[in-house]
């Protein structure tokens, strides 16, 4: 990892940033400058093998364990970081949970699951961070493709994700005026170890086969996009959609 000066003496706090995308952003932002907040749930070893990885390579790292469903944990995070490693100057509400299940069969408990970490414990990290956001900050949320799509089972995890979009275009009305951007990254099917588990190989193939660049996209590809959104460079971009999903319509 070659370390830049893009984001020198920046604080970003990257949730879920234990493993998959969320792990390839914290490395990503590091590799730029940042001093990174590796935010983790339960993987307390995989959260400080990030960590590891940050500091053998020359940048500045802190994990930290909330879980975003509870929101006293979710303020505890955010003043944390700040008390740790300075004011937050990016945000990338990245952790997510994803269950799939027909309409008629989607029980409370999962419901409750996906909603309180996808998007009640991002609405209540966002505003905890943005009361210590300085001009310029920059506010990033994955959001999933699935909101784009007719997928039959999806419905409970779709609407979860389709709240975030509708938060980060309010966000970028309200934090505007203080020199904030919020945007949204949408990833279509990005290779992670947690999606080849669960995701028959016949699956993976025909979406490789409806994908314009022809193969899955990678945590990488995400966190690239990610890494402008929170430089400099994207300073007029905000209230936007990035469909980093290699070109499926």
């Amino acid at each position: 990892m070659q370390n830049t000066s893009k984001l020198q003496n920046k604080v970003a706090l990257v949730t879920g940033a234990s493993r998959g995308i969320g792990r390839a952003i914290a490395l990503r932002l590091a590799r730029d400058g940042a001093t990174v907040a590796v935010h983790y749930n339960s993987r307390e070893d995989a959260a400080l093998e990030v960590v590891q990885e940050i500091e053998s390579a020359g940048g500045r790292a802190a994990a930290f364990q909330a879980s975003l469903g509870d929101i006293e944990a979710v303020q505890r995070l955010a003043a944390e970081v700040e008390s740790t490693l300075g004011s937050v100057a990016m945000l990338v509400n990245n952790a997510g949970q994803a269950q799939f299940g027909p309409l008629v069969e989607v029980d409370e408990a999962a419901y409750d699951a996906m909603f309180a970490t996808n998007t009640k414990g991002l609405f209540f990290l966002t505003q905890a961070v943005a009361r210590q956001m300085h001009e310029g900050g920059r506010i990033v949320n994955i959001s999933s493709g699935i909101t784009r799509a007719n997928v039959a089972g999806g419905s409970a995890y779709a609407g979860s994700k389709a709240a975030i979009e509708a938060f980060t275009r309010c966000w970028a009305a309200e934090l505007g005026p203080r020199g904030i951007t919020v945007n949204v990254v949408s990833p279509g099917m990005t290779e992670t170890d947690l999606l080849l588990e669960v995701t028959p190989r016949e699956v993976l193939d025909g979406f490789i086969a409806q994908t314009p660049l022809g193969r899955l996209g990678l945590p990488t590809d995400i966190a690239d996009v990610v890494a402008f959104l929170c430089s400099e460079d994207a300073r007029w971009l905000t209230a936007q959609n990035v469909l980093a999903n290699g070109g499926v319509g």
